[in-house]
């Protein structure tokens, strides 16, 4: 099922956040390779697990961060993508490329531009596979529209891709795009594990009111939202 063509005109974007609490939160506040522990006691074997890089740490070595801290204690620069909580894995879900996909974008972590108007919004989180095992150097190819809700579709106005790390962690930063006759807020990804088939899939924002009309709309898809004094932190682990 493809995208509707645009008409000329777009109606003013809607952005509808949700703020998330609890272990999001908490895990985004914290850097997944920190190893600092409270000065009155040793640290526990779990936490030494979950502090430490690398799949020798585990055989499921993306484990859920304990940590708590508010939304006012992210930095959306610095932020990185939280742990995942293995037990509670959901399968991304292929969807429909759209009329709007262009081939060869350029690598680059930041898919703003100068002056672009819109809600920052920074989307971090992993690649793994059914047994949760980290995907390095998967590629993941981002495209939307800009606030209006309108593509560029003559060149590569925020549209760019990037890899997945060791860790299998990943990280872009954009803006919330806008809505468009028939749609509701979404952006359109590809990932490309190293030799492995390509997942395309759409992600999608909580509590907009256009989700439950839009036909194509998965709630497998959301991205799980904080909003921050910066913008928006989006949370997505991509599961192939």
């Amino acid at each position: 099922m493809n995208e509707p063509v645009r008409p000329g005109r777009r109606p003013p974007p809607f952005i509808a956040v949700v703020v998330m609490t609890g272990v999001l939160v908490a895990a985004c506040a914290a850097q997944p390779t920190s190893t600092a522990t409270p000065s009155s006691a040793a640290p526990s074997p779990a936490a030494a697990a979950a502090s430490t890089a690398g799949p020798a740490a585990s055989t499921s070595p993306i484990v859920t961060s304990t940590a708590t801290a508010g939304p006012a204690t992210i930095d959306l620069a610095t932020a990185a993508a939280p742990p995942v909580a293995c037990d509670a894995l959901v399968g991304s879900p292929a969807q429909t490329e759209g009329p709007y996909f262009t081939a060869g974008s350029p690598e680059k972590s930041d898919l703003r531009e100068a002056g672009m108007p819109g809600t920052t919004l920074v989307v971090v989180g992993h690649v793994v596979d059914a047994a949760c095992q980290p995907i390095a150097g998967a590629t993941i190819d981002v495209w939307q529209a800009d606030s209006t809700g309108a593509y560029d579709n003559a060149g590569y106005r925020l549209r760019g891709h990037v890899f997945s790390l060791a860790d299998g962690s990943y990280r872009f930063t954009t803006i919330v795009p806008g809505i468009y006759p028939g749609r509701t807020e979404h952006v359109h990804v590809k990932v490309t594990p190293p030799g492995g088939a390509t997942l395309t899939t759409q992600l999608y924002f909580p509590g907009v009111a256009q989700n439950d009309a839009d036909g194509i709309f998965d709630p497998a898809a959301l991205l799980a939202i904080t909003e921050t004094a910066g913008g928006l932190l989006g949370v997505y682990t991509f599961v192939l």
